[in-house]
C-alpha cells in the first residue's frame, strides 16, 4: 500500500493596506529608521486600521479567500480550517469556527491553534496528521495576527519589531512521496517569563490596575529572547539536514520565521545557505508572527518548483520552536 503523504497544494495571502513605515514610528517613539534596519532588517510594516476590519478573522479569511480563488476550488469540500495565531479574536469563542463560516467552508470542523511564532510551523504537523489518516482530503491551515491589537506603541522594544497579516496552505493527500517528510518541533514554557503578555488569560484576568498598569501589551527581554532564537533556531534547522542527510546543494530555499534578519542570517550560515536560498520578506512586513511562514510561501510561489526540498524553521514565545522538512509538490 503507498503510504498518503500531506502535500501544500495551495497557498494564499493577505497584508493590510496601511503601511507603518520607520519613519513614521520616529513620530511615536524614541528611534529612528537606521537603527531599527540595523537591529532588525525591518523597514516597514503593516496595520490593520478599524476601518477596514476589526480583528484576526478578517485577516485570516482575506487570505483564505485569496487561496481559494487561486486554487477555483469549491470551499465546502474544505475538511478542516484550523488557525494559527496568538491574537485571536476573542478568548472563548474559536476564530478557526468563524474563519470557516465565512469563507464558505460548510463541512468543516474548525479550531485554533495557540503556539505564538511556531504556530503555523506547528500546525504543519498538525495539518499533516490529519491528512495522513486518510480521514480528510482538504486541511485549510491559516497562520493569521493582528500584533496591533497587543502592541504598545510607547514601547520600542516591540512596536518596531511587529505587524499584522495572514497566510494560507491548503494539505492534500500526495501519493508521490512529496509534502511533509519530517519535524523536531520542542519547546520550554520557562520561556514566558522572556516573551509574552502578563494581562488577559487566567493568571490575569483583565482589571481597572491591570490596566493602567499596561499588562495587556506584548512585552519582551530582547537579549535573551534573541539569544534562544538565535541559537535554537540554527540548531534545529541543522539537526533536521542531519537527520535526513541533506546538504547545503540539497536544500532549495529555507523558510525562516521573520523576526530578525540577524537570527535568518545565522541560521541559514549554519545551514551553509548562501542568500539566494533564504526567503525574505521581514523588510515589508516585520515580524507577523504566526503568518511570516505562509506569507513567504505566498510571495516566493512562482518561484518554486515541484520537488524542491524547503525546511521551515521558527522561534517563538512560551518558548517553542522547532523546524520542519518538506518536499514542493506543484509548479
Amino acid at each position: 500500500m503507498t503510504k498518503i503523504t500531506a502535500a501544500i497544494t495551495a497557498v494564499g495571502g493577505y497584508v493590510p493596506q496601511f503601511v507603518m513605515t520607520n519613519q513614521k514610528l520616529e513620530e511615536l517613539v524614541d528611534t529612528n529608521d537606521e537603527w531599527i534596519t540595523t537591529r532588525t532588517g525591518i523597514k516597514e510594516r503593516r496595520v490593520l486600521k478599524k476601518e477596514e476590519g476589526e480583528g484576526t478573522s478578517y485577516l485570516a479569511i482575506k487570505a483564505a479567500e485569496d487561496l481559494i480563488r487561486k486554487k477555483n476550488i469549491d470551499p465546502a469540500e474544505i475538511d478542516l480550517v484550523i488557525v494559527g495565531t496568538a491574537t485571536p479574536d476573542s478568548l472563548v469563542s474559536s476564530t478557526a469556527a468563524f474563519v470557516a463560516s465565512e469563507i464558505g467552508a460548510v463541512n468543516a470542523f474548525a479550531y485554533d491553534l495557540l503556539a505564538a511564532c511556531s504556530s503555523f510551523l506547528f500546525g504543519i504537523s498538525t495539518a499533516a496528521g490529519h491528512i495522513e489518516t486518510g480521514r480528510y482530503k482538504k486541511v485549510l491551515l491559516i497562520g493569521a495576527d493582528k500584533m496591533s491589537s497587543i502592541i504598545d506603541y510607547t514601547d520600542r522594544t516591540t512596536c518596531i519589531i511587529f505587524g499584522d497579516g495572514a497566510g494560507a496552505a491548503l494539505f492534500e493527500p500526495n501519493m508521490e512521496g512529496l509534502g511533509l517528510q519530517d519535524e523536531y518541533l520542542r519547546a520550554d514554557g520557562k520561556g514566558r517569563k522572556f516573551l509574552g503578555m502578563e494581562g488577559g488569560g487566567s493568571l490575569m484576568p483583565a482589571t481597572i490596575e491591570s490596566v493602567k498598569n499596561r499588562k495587556h501589551y506584548i512585552f519582551q527581554d530582547g537579549k535573551t529572547v534573541f539569544k534562544f532564537a538565535v541559537s535554537n533556531m540554527a540548531d534545529v534547522a541543522a539537526k533536521i539536514m542531519e537527520r535526513n542527510n541533506l546538504t547545503e546543494t540539497d536544500v532549495k530555499w529555507l523558510v525562516p520565521h521573520q523576526a530578525n534578519k540577524r537570527i535568518i542570517d545565522a541560521t541559514a550560515k549554519r545551514m551553509g545557505l548562501d542568500d539566494s536560498k533564504v526567503m525574505m520578506n521581514i523588510q515589508h512586513y516585520g515580524n507577523t508572527t504566526s503568518a511570516t511562514l505562509p506569507l513567504l510561501l505566498n510571495d516566493y510561489e512562482s518561484q518554486i518548483k515541484k520537488g524542491d526540498n524547503l525546511v521551515f524553521a521558527a522561534f517563538g514565545g512560551g518558548f517553542t520552536w522547532g523546524s520542519i522538512y518538506l518536499k514542493w509538490a506543484y509548479n
